[in-house]
C-alpha cells in the first residue's frame, strides 16, 4: 500500500492547478485529503501490527512457560 501511496502523491502533485476548474480544484482538495488520512489510516496499521506481534509472542511465552 505505502507504494500506492507514492505513487499517488507524486501524480498528484504534477498535476498543473493554475488550469484547473473550480469542481477540479475542488476534486483534487478532496483527493489529497483522502490520500492524507489513507497514509495516516497506513501509519496506525503499521504500529498495529507492531503491537500485534509484541501480543502474540507474549501470548507464545506464557503458553510455554505455563506448560513447564
Amino acid at each position: 500500500m505505502a507504494d500506492t501511496i507514492a505513487e499517488t502523491v507524486e501524480l498528484l502533485y504534477t498535476i498543473d492547478q493554475e488550469n484547473l476548474t473550480p469542481d477540479q480544484q475542488i476534486a483534487l482538495g478532496t483527493a489529497m485529503a483522502t490520500l492524507a488520512q489513507a497514509e495516516r489510516l497506513e501509519q496506525v496499521n503499521e504500529r498495529l501490527r507492531g503491537i500485534h506481534q509484541v501480543l502474540n509472542s507474549w501470548a507464545m511465552k506464557a503458553t510455554v512457560d505455563g506448560g513447564r
